[in-house]
């Protein structure tokens, strides 16, 4: 039975029921039911800081809020990400109102000290580090001026905040700040060891376990939920990485002009659908696109279907017009998803031209639109009566020949053509050529 199912419709099958079967919150550890303890939620800061994180750290916190946690321990390992994700992180942050802490499990550098700063407490393991907060650019250099100057006072804000000296946090973002004696020298950015940070007042401890942690926090007999992504979420976090969903915007393109040229809607075509269903689920849950953004998408395409069965272009344009409309929505960053949607569209340039070079437009579904029929001769066509009959004929002109005008061959009056010069009316001529319609006449 399952032979009769081709591969492109089990993926569809498959894509549709991650959409709608994975994206359910869930709780994986709850410890000690003691309903007269405090409750204490743990939210992972892993991997890169970027919109899915963003998108995650929205929906455990406001979790924990709704189950009335008494505190919110956000465990942190990260190399840093996305400054716009890190600031809409911390005002998450510090609109809770209840305690919040940082657990530096291994690293908070960059994009992750920032939020760890915007925490009320801090602790560290003996090996983490935090700090390094230079802002960079997707091409690995350093961001301008402007960007730099911006992001140096929100790390001094954020830790004043929470009553901390902000010296430090700002030669975290500014190698020029000289602070040799904490490992920074000028031209580095401040990296903190768990000791360096304790000195400084940015940690309140260093511990080796969640049990010390708690024991700490003075929340040793307190109830423990701890949270972790959904496989939603976790999708949701690989498909909104730039470069990937570039490159799923580069397969949607491909994998659709390619069906144009192909029978019969096949793998080229499921390619195409599911890379575009992928970059607008990934969006969707991140949080990133909403209904409106889906409208235009549908609209677009059933205005480009509609294209190719009604004359004029206008119907195809504003097709194209919407389905980049839904795509730029869709964009946390727009000059990222630009440069995006112009790589996917030179890929499908490139594979217009390769493909209409190859194989033409007698394939696909140019087969069914264009038409192909040409009126020649040898199908009985003929566009305009040839007058073989009148060669070598003699007449006169009933007109002046300028070179054109009209003569009389056997009481037939013909439209004609002098060979150059001018031919007085009455003049005898003779057809000394004829090309199909064309009658060419010289003096006799």
């Amino acid at each position: 039975m399952l032979k009769k199912w081709s591969t492109p419709y089990i993926v569809l099958i498959a894509m549709i029921c991650i959409f709608f079967g994975f994206s359910t919150n869930h709780v994986i550890n709850a410890e000690s039911e003691d309903s007269r303890g405090k409750l204490v939620y743990f939210i992972p800061i892993e991997r890169e800081v970027e919109r899915g994180l963003q998108a995650f750290l929205e929906r455990t916190t406001s979790e924990a809020i709704g189950s009335g946690a008494d505190h919110i321990i956000f465990e942190i390992d990260t190399p840093g990400g996305r400054v716009d994700s890190a600031g809409q992180i911390a005002t998450i942050i510090q609109n809770l109102e209840i305690p919040t802490t940082s657990f530096i499990i291994n690293e908070a550098l960059s994009a992750g000290s920032y939020i760890a700063l915007n925490t009320d407490n801090i602790y560290f393991v003996s090996h983490a580090t935090m700090g390094a907060s230079g802002v960079i650019t997707g091409d690995g250099t350093a961001a301008d001026k402007k960007a730099q100057s911006a992001w140096k006072e929100k790390m001094i804000a954020a830790a004043e905040s929470k009553g901390r000296d902000p010296i430090f946090a700002e030669a975290m973002a500014d190698p020029s700040i000289h602070l040799p004696e904490y490992g920074a020298p000028e031209g580095e950015f401040l990296t903190l060891n768990p000791n360096d940070a304790l000195e400084i007042g940015y940690a309140e401890g260093i511990v080796d376990d969640r049990v010390e942690l708690l024991h700490k926090l003075g929340l040793s007999e307190a109830r423990i939920i701890e949270t972790e992504p959904t496989l939603a979420e976790e999708i949701a976090r690989f498909l909104t990485n730039p470069v990937v969903y570039s490159i799923l915007l580069s397969l949607a393109s491909l994998g659709l002009i390619v069906e144009l040229y192909s029978p019969g809607f096949g793998i080229p075509g499921i390619m195409g659908l599911t890379a575009l269903i992928l970059f607008f689920y990934g969006h969707i849950v991140a949080g990133l696109a909403g209904m409106e953004a889906l409208v235009l998408l549908v609209l677009g395409i059933i205005l480009i279907i509609v294209e190719f069965f009604v004359p004029g272009g206008i119907l195809g344009l504003l097709g194209i017009g919407s389905i980049l409309g839904a795509l730029l929505m869709s964009g946390y960053d727009i000059g990222q998803m630009s440069m995006s949607i112009g790589i996917a569209f030179l890929v499908a340039i490139i594979t217009s031209v390769i493909l209409f070079r190859r194989i033409g437009l007698d394939k696909g579904v140019f087969r069914h639109i264009i038409l192909r029929d040409s009126t020649e001769t040898e199908l009985g066509y003929v566009s305009s009566a040839s007058r073989d009959d009148l060669l070598t004929m003699e007449g006169i002109a009933l007109t002046t020949l300028r070179p054109s005008g009209i003569g009389e061959f056997k009481g037939e009056r013909i439209d004609v053509v002098s060979e150059g010069s001018f031919i007085d009316k009455d003049s005898p001529i003779k057809v000394v050529k004829v090309e199909g319609s064309r009658v060419v006449v010289r003096r006799k």
